[in-house]
């Protein structure tokens, strides 16, 4: 295919799997669970933060998440005591442990008290780039006491991380259009400041498509795509991650 060509078939496949019946089978089901703005937010940061493995049992582990908060995740955060946080256990997903999560709990808390919440501190500009922004992200999230273990939950892009969890919460909160999967709901942020979700799937696609030429998935495999995918659409290149997504998982394509 020819750039044009290409271009038409990923605009296609991503109208084809933009759609509501996305929903049912991805973690952005945990966020579409809530209507208040602080709970959308805070329920895809946790939802998105282990999103790697098996959807199944991310999806059961971010629901165990939020029957732990009293399916309120922003009232839990802001009014839970360190009593209450140190009732919290078995909470487990891989790696991420019951430790973790009353980190994080504690993290968002003092995001929200101290730096006027999530929205607030991706959209700082003066950090830089959103790549850069995530960086400075992980820094606010572990400026209270924290295990060293926990710090790897947070990737840094500085550190050569294509951050997919991030760039994806990102994109759940900040693109928005009439398909009813994204949120858009945060409105300092424009998607054409974003950079495709860059996992195994992705990445084999586009290199199956020519669109990536790296082997590694790595920051600078990322910084490769987001250059291609902006070369189809400037304004939205986020949008090309549900044809990625889709033609790896639901096609099969490597």
């Amino acid at each position: 295919m020819n750039v044009e060509e290409l271009k038409e078939y990923l605009d296609f496949k991503s109208d084809q799997y933009n759609n509501p019946n996305f929903i049912d089978s991805d973690p952005i089901q945990i966020p579409h669970r809530f209507s208040i703005k602080e709970d959308i937010e805070i329920s895809g940061f946790l939802a998105a933060t282990i999103a790697w493995g098996n959807r199944k049992m991310i999806i059961n582990s971010a629901t165990r998440m939020m029957d732990l908060m009293g399916n309120s995740p922003y009232d839990f955060v802001m009014s839970a005591t360190d009593h209450h946080i140190a009732c919290i256990d078995k909470m487990v997903h891989r790696t991420f442990n019951t430790d973790d999560f009353r980190f994080f709990i504690k993290s968002l808390k003092n995001i929200y008290t101290a730096h006027g919440g999530l929205e607030t501190v991706f959209s700082d500009r003066e950090a830089g780039d959103m790549q850069q922004r995530i960086s400075a992200f992980k820094k606010v999230f572990f400026e209270i006491d924290h295990q060293q273990r926990t710090t790897k939950h947070i990737s840094d892009p500085r550190k050569g991380s294509s951050s997919k969890r991030i760039n994806m919460f990102l994109r759940w909160m900040c693109r928005k259009d009439q398909k009813g999967v994204d949120f858009g709901i945060w409105k300092n942020i424009a998607p054409a400041e974003l950079s495709c979700p860059l996992d195994v799937h992705s990445g084999n696609v586009a290199r199956t498509l020519g669109i990536l030429k790296r082997t590694q998935n790595d920051q600078k495999a990322l910084q490769e795509l987001d250059t291609s995918l902006r070369g189809f659409d400037s304004a939205d290149p986020v949008k090309y991650d549900f044809a990625l997504f889709g033609l790896g998982v639901f096609e099969g394509i490597k």
